[in-house]
């Protein structure tokens, strides 16, 4: 079958590889789409976070099919993995993007997100991903059936989808909160359709495209602003009367948001991080503790939000029409890498390995 293949930063390859075959225990499956995170585009480019620096070891590794966000149908199921996930052959399914260990002290304690082995597929040689023809489950996935009414684009879109809902449930938002939302892309149109669903009072959306802001107002948010163009600080402060925001939720892994989010937060607010960053951001700590006695959160996948994800998905919440832009044949994974990259000329991409050359 086709795949791409990464061997190294910068270094991915359209390849012919051998077709997995079927795991005991598991499930092997046609791809139908998988999505391009901004954490793929990350990893190609060679981010500390994935190859390691002088205080980190690298975590990705070589030889691996890319691709944690997506969708396939059941091409061969074990009996006892049918049974366990509750699918059969020619369901559409996605799984969870962490295959986790089960063993450790955050399996068996249910943080199984942050499994100590941490196993994604797409980033390891054990799990490899959705870059392909075909992929496998192993007996350790977590597995959602969705359905086959929905574009396989919009059925993908359930990944970033439950990642923003894990964000919004870190918040814990309240019901007369205003919440800030920085970052328009797949990430943050989730946070916002999440804060919404949560009930918060005002959901403010920032970013600097327009059309980004548009899908930000048909999302969920209730006011939009341009960080180029508007004064945010005094638009938030407008909004709640001088104090400040109650929550900022931070969607794009740019250090610039870090400082905006803690100067747009109220005494004693909660911001959520869920960027992930290219390199290191840096702020004055001093804003977080003697000056506003901040809780501040991190937010790491998607964990226990993936049946709400799927429901949301199948109730076209979300205007999946047009944050799903780009649908491109895995021979054109580069164009999809940069596309991602351009950042302003795409809000999803995705692959489509069924799809013609």
């Amino acid at each position: 079958m086709q795949a791409v293949v990464c061997h190294g930063p910068e270094d991915y390859r359209l390849e012919e590889v051998a077709r997995p075959e079927l795991p005991a225990g598991g499930a092997l499956v046609r791809v139908e789409a998988v999505g391009i995170c901004a954490s793929d585009l990350k990893c190609y480019h060679g981010a500390a976070k994935f190859w390691g620096d002088e205080s980190r070891p690298a975590w990705a590794e070589t030889e691996v099919v890319p691709g944690h966000e997506f969708v396939g149908v059941v091409e061969d199921v074990d009996d006892e993995a049918a049974a366990r996930w509750g699918v059969a052959v020619g369901d559409r399914v996605t799984s969870e993007q962490i295959v986790p260990c089960w063993k450790c002290r955050y399996c068996l304690r249910g943080a199984y997100h942050m499994c100590a082995v941490h196993d994604l597929y797409g980033f390891k040689r054990r799990t490899p991903g959705a870059m392909a023809e075909y992929m496998v489950f192993p007996p350790e996935a977590l597995v959602h059936k969705i359905s086959k009414d929905l574009p396989p684009a919009h059925a993908a879109f359930v990944e970033p989808l439950s990642c923003s809902l894990h964000a919004v449930e870190r918040a814990d938002i309240q019901f007369e909160d205003v919440v800030v939302v920085a970052g328009c892309g797949p990430i943050g149109l989730g946070m916002i359709a999440g804060a919404k669903a949560k009930g918060a009072a005002h959901v403010v959306a920032l970013d600097a495209v327009a059309s980004k802001l548009d899908l930000a107002r048909r999302s969920g948010a209730d006011t939009v602003l341009d960080i180029t163009q508007d004064d945010i600080y005094a638009a938030v402060r407008d909004l709640t009367g001088g104090f400040g925001a109650d929550v900022y939720l931070e969607g794009t892994g740019h250090p610039a948001a870090v400082k905006q989010g803690l100067n747009l937060l109220r005494k004693m607010g909660t911001y959520v991080e869920y960027g992930v960053f290219g390199s290191e951001a840096s702020a004055d700590w001093s804003i977080i503790s003697d000056d506003k006695e901040l809780d501040v959160r991190g937010a790491h996948l998607g964990p226990h939000t993936w049946p709400k994800a799927v429901q949301m998905i199948e109730s076209g919440v979300l205007p999946l029409d047009d944050i799903c832009t780009h649908q491109l044949p895995l021979s054109r994974f580069q164009e999809g890498l940069d596309l991602v990259g351009a950042g302003t000329r795409s809000v999803k991409v995705s692959l489509l390995p069924g799809g013609p050359a």
